[in-house]
């Protein structure tokens, strides 16, 4: 990302890394899957044949506490007969019309498909069997404008299994805290285009990353959810709501001077993302391997809407997407909705033995500092990808130092002849996108260039020391260089210019040049 920043000092005026939305949800611990609801039902001694009856009264006391919860603020109870409604639009409406600061803004009812549980009769056994279905369910939205994190709103499930989700925005938390802090911003919508001081801005961000998620859930469900106070025939508690993430976005906000600043380079940006970002590069600015036991699907597309234009690419579930937004902001975000397609370094059990490994993602709360370092670290991936757009060279200044034969240490070295059909694959084996996290390695541009070397021991040998004096000419010219203590490379700044610039020089129509 620094290279991006560099290049691009004199329109730049900050950047500013974090969560924009974030969609939480609870599941009861007591009634949030088959086994668990059969052990709550046999532990209140419930007989299945009064299942309805029992859950029925359960889903009563959640309706009438949303209105009553309404009534009891002043605020109105408002059914919504299209669940497709803009609720955000709606309910920013009715802030504008009453000139709501704080606390609840309304109470929003509205009828959705839910997964649930029934009983049904069995026929083989002639007995009831509790099962998992798909129905339609009230669901209530509670909307406030929170001191910490502004507008928010909490969505329940008035039907078992009660499920709970509850959606911030990182963005509104920083605002409240620059206020707070005395320190000057302007924003637009839900991104910030300019702050006074951004280290204290990205400091105060930060802060979400380590916050201790769970009491604060707990608190906002037990406003909401009538049954948590544990008073009543039936109590749902059992060990309270497990949390999880259900989807993350986390934005990195390069904030440009002006519009025109953006303007001048954002058409190169996008026409880079959409033509010369291929699969391997996606997968790999988000941390995915690029082998053989990938079996997924790499997506990419470019939306022009009325506000600007989006780039966006798809890794399975997982997307990072490129936008200007409000003009003078370019956003770089990652929405993880599968966090299982990542890794995660913690202390596990194995054979009875505790130990520090690498394991699945999990959804759950505790693993959301690893989320955002996932996220974090693709977006600068794809920024430092960018740096080599919009460049105020010719082609010439780029091209015509490595044409020509150099000096290094004593050593003559040839010149190097990148528009050449041989030269140009393996410039396009080094900057393979299987090698922007890790860098690579003899053997890896070796089987590059040739699958089959390592099946013949004397034709693997002579492919090696053949890549060995080309890794060597590179180095020569400052277009990779060696890890220290490795046996890696990595490209240069200057290589990705050079490469980059002679690889589109090679695909370019000449029909467009004589027009």
């Amino acid at each position: 990302m620094q290279s991006f920043l560099d290049q691009h000092r004199d329109r730049i005026t900050g950047v500013l890394t974090g969560f924009d939305r974030l969609l939480l949800r609870g599941n009861l611990q007591s009634m949030s899957c088959l086994y668990q609801l059969d052990g709550f039902l046999r532990r209140h001694r419930i007989p299945y044949k009064d299942f309805g009856s029992v859950v029925q009264r359960i889903s009563d006391r959640v309706k009438n506490h949303a209105r009553q919860f309404a009534q009891d603020r002043g605020r109105p109870y408002i059914h919504i007969k299209s669940p497709s409604a803009d609720k955000d639009a709606f309910v920013r409406r009715i802030i504008q019309r009453d000139n709501i600061t704080e606390g609840l803004v309304c109470v929003l009812g509205c009828v959705e498909v839910c997964n649930s549980f029934t009983v049904r009769r069995n026929r083989e056994t002639k007995h009831l069997d509790l099962v998992t279905e798909r129905r339609q369910c009230l669901y209530v939205y509670f909307y406030f404008i929170d001191r910490e994190f502004g507008l928010m709103h909490i969505r329940l499930q008035t039907w078992i299994p009660l499920t709970i989700q509850v959606c911030l925005n990182g963005r509104e938390y920083l605002a409240r805290r620059l206020d707070r802090a005395g320190i000057a911003y302007q924003k637009r919508d839900n991104c910030f285009v300019s702050v006074d001081d951004v280290r204290r801005a990205q400091q105060m961000l930060d802060h979400l990353n380590s916050r201790n998620w769970v009491p604060f859930l707990n608190r906002l469900a037990a406003r909401v959810n009538p049954w948590l106070d544990g008073d009543g025939p039936w109590d749902v508690r059992n060990h309270g709501y497990y949390w999880t993430i259900r989807e993350s976005e986390v934005a990195t906000d390069v904030m440009f001077r002006d519009e025109k600043a953006l303007a001048e380079i954002y058409p190169a940006l996008t026409d880079h993302a959409i033509r010369q970002f291929h699969s391997k590069d996606v997968m790999r600015f988000l941390g995915r391997r690029t082998d053989r036991r990938f079996q997924g699907q790499v997506t990419s597309n470019i939306k022009y809407r009325p506000e600007g234009v989006r780039v966006r690419h798809w890794v399975e579930e997982n997307s990072i997407k490129m936008y200007d937004k409000e003009g003078s902001v370019l956003r770089i975000e990652v929405t993880i909705n599968d966090p299982r397609r990542f890794m995660v370094r913690r202390l596990v059990t194995r054979k009875g033995q505790q130990r520090m490994t690498w394991v699945r993602m999990r959804k759950g709360v505790a693993d959301l500092r690893r989320r955002v370092e996932v996220s974090r670290t693709a977006n600068e991936r794809y920024l430092e990808a960018l740096a080599v757009v919009g460049q105020s060279l010719l082609a010439t200044e780029l091209l015509d130092p490595v044409s020509r034969r150099i000096t290094r240490n004593g050593r003559p070295y040839r010149a190097l002849r990148p528009i050449e059909a041989e030269e140009a694959k393996l410039l396009s084996a080094v900057t393979d996108g299987s090698h922007h996290v890790q860098g690579f390695r003899n053997r890896d541009i070796r089987r590059l260039l040739d699958p089959y070397a390592d099946r013949d021991p004397d034709r693997r040998r002579r492919t090696s020391a053949r890549v060995t004096r080309w890794l060597r000419l590179l180095r020569a010219h400052g277009l990779v260089r060696k890890v220290t203590g490795t046996f890696y490379y990595r490209v240069t700044k200057r290589g990705h210019r050079v490469i980059t610039t002679a690889l589109k020089l090679r695909q370019i129509d000449v029909s467009l040049l004589a027009a």
